[in-house]
């Protein structure tokens, strides 16, 4: 015999789901801006938002220690390099604590081309909380944030959510 499951679990998920749903759009909807940064690149340049202005922009926060991370850096690669014509940007932002040459070591060895660089406590701060990684953050040409993804994204998502922001 195969029992059901109440029709009450199910509404209640349901309603939870929505709930969730609803109060994360609610919050994205309040301010959508991407808060600004000033990060240091493991080459020792100064990278600001400010001066990615009208461009589409992926940050994802990573580090070299996580599987997920190592195994997404190809696809961003691949959509730095396809929409570059776009004008797309694409910031692997490392949590790592070892610093920026150990970073830059990985990152070289993995053949990264996408520029690579060190999250600091107020970037961590603004774009929180980050509680995962990898987090991909996708900011639009006006500067909105309009996706947040938790966890590794496969390539044809990747490219799907780059598209609406190069559009």
């Amino acid at each position: 015999m195969v029992r059901n499951r109440p029709p009450h679990s199910f509404a209640f998920a349901l309603a939870l789901g929505v709930a969730c749903l609803t109060a994360a759009t609610a919050a994205h909807a309040a301010d959508p801006a991407a808060p600004a940064f000033s990060v240091k690149s493991v080459e020792g340049k100064t990278l600001k938002l400010a001066d990615m202005k009208g461009k589409p922009v992926v940050i994802d926060f990573w580090a070299t220690w996580c599987g997920p991370c190592r195994a997404s850096m190809p696809h961003l690669d691949a959509m730095q390099a396809k929409y570059a014509g776009r004008g797309l940007v694409v910031l692997g932002m490392s949590v790592d604590e070892s610093g920026p040459a150990p970073v830059k070591k990985f990152a070289n060895g993995m053949g990264v081309k996408f520029t690579i660089a060190m999250a600091n406590d107020e970037m961590l701060d603004a774009y929180g909380p980050i509680r995962s990684i990898p987090t991909t953050i996708f900011i639009n040409r006006k500067g909105e944030i309009v996706r947040r993804v938790v966890g590794m994204i496969d390539r044809e998502t990747l490219e799907s959510y780059v598209k609406e922001i190069t559009d």
